[in-house]
C-alpha cells in the first residue's frame, strides 16, 4: 500500500474527511508557498474544524424542523415602518436566550411574524442553540398524543432541554380544555428555563377565545409576560399589498 493510501487510512479512521479532501492539495500548495510543516498542518485542521462547524449547524437546523427558512436580511422593514429595525437586528445576537427570556410578536396576518419568529431561531442554531419549532395547534396535537401514550412527561423533559421554542400561530384555532391545560404546562415547564417566541394574531385581552378558561388563559399570560418582549406588527398584509401590486399593472 503507497504512503498516500495508507495515510488515507488512517485519517478515515481518525474521522479526518476534510484532511482525506484536501491534503493533497494543501501540500501542493505548501510546497509552492514554501509553507512550513506547522502552517501546512494548521490549514488542514482550520478547514476540518470549519466544515464540522457547518455540518453542525446543517444538523441542528434540521433538528428545529423549520416548515420554510427565513433570513432576517430578507424581511422587508421598510412596510412596517411602525416596527423597531435595530431592536429585531438586536434580538438576533440571541443574548435573549441566555437570559430565557419570550418573545411575543402580535399582529395580523400577513405581517411577517413567522418570517421574523423563523428568521431568529434560524440565527440561534447558527450561534449554537438547540431550537425546536411547533404551529400551536400541532404542539397541542402531539402534546395530546403524548398524554394519552403515558410519555408526556419525557416530552416535556426534552423540551426543557432545548434553548429556544418558536410556536407559531397562537390563535387561529382554538383549543379544547384537556389542549389548553396541556399547552400551558407545556409553557409553565419552559418558564423562566427555556426561551420561547410565541406569534399570535390575537391581543392577549382575546386569548380566552383560544383556551377558554379565563384564569388559565391569565395564568398563562402573567408567565409569558414576565420579562418578555412584545413587539407589534401594524400594517397591510404582505399578500394584499401583492395583489395590489399585481392590480396595478397595466
Amino acid at each position: 500500500m503507497s504512503a498516500n493510501s495508507l495515510l488515507e487510512v488512517h485519517l478515515k479512521a481518525l474521522r479526518l474527511p476534510t484532511f482525506v479532501e484536501n491534503y493533497a492539495k494543501f501540500a501542493e500548495d505548501a510546497a509552492r508557498s514554501n509553507l512550513d510543516y506547522p502552517r501546512y498542518l494548521l490549514a488542514l485542521a482550520e478547514q476540518e474544524v470549519a466544515r464540522r462547524e457547518q455540518n453542525r449547524i446543517r444538523r441542528r437546523i434540521k433538528a428545529a424542523r423549520f416548515p420554510v427558512l427565513k433570513e432576517l436580511a430578507d424581511f422587508d422593514f421598510s412596510a412596517l415602518p411602525g416596527l423597531n429595525k435595530a431592536r429585531i437586528l438586536d434580538l438576533g445576537r440571541g443574548e435573549y436566550i441566555a437570559r430565557r427570556e419570550p418573545l411575543i410578536f402580535l399582529g395580523n396576518p400577513g405581517l411577517g411574524k413567522t418570517h421574523l419568529a423563523t428568521a431568529l431561531a434560524l440565527e440561534a442554531c447558527r450561534q449554537g442553540h438547540r431550537v425546536r419549532f411547533w404551529t400551536a395547534a400541532g404542539l397541542v396535537n402531539e402534546l395530546l398524543l403524548a398524554q394519552d401514550e403515558h410519555r408526556l412527561h419525557r416530552m416535556l423533559a426534552a423540551a426543557r432541554k432545548l434553548d429556544l421554542v418558536v410556536l407559531d400561530e397562537l390563535g387561529f384555532i382554538p383549543f379544547s380544555p384537556a389542549g389548553a391545560q396541556a399547552l400551558f404546562t407545556f409553557c409553565s415547564e419552559l418558564y423562566e428555563h427555556t426561551a420561547l417566541i410565541v406569534t399570535t394574531n390575537l391581543r392577549f385581552a382575546d386569548w380566552t377565545q383560544v383556551f377558554g378558561d379565563e384564569r388559565l388563559t391569565a395564568a398563562l399570560l402573567d408567565r409569558l409576560t414576565h420579562r418578555a418582549h412584545i413587539l407589534e406588527l401594524v400594517g397591510e398584509s404582505y399578500r394584499f399589498r401583492q395583489r395590489r401590486q399585481r392590480d396595478a399593472q397595466p
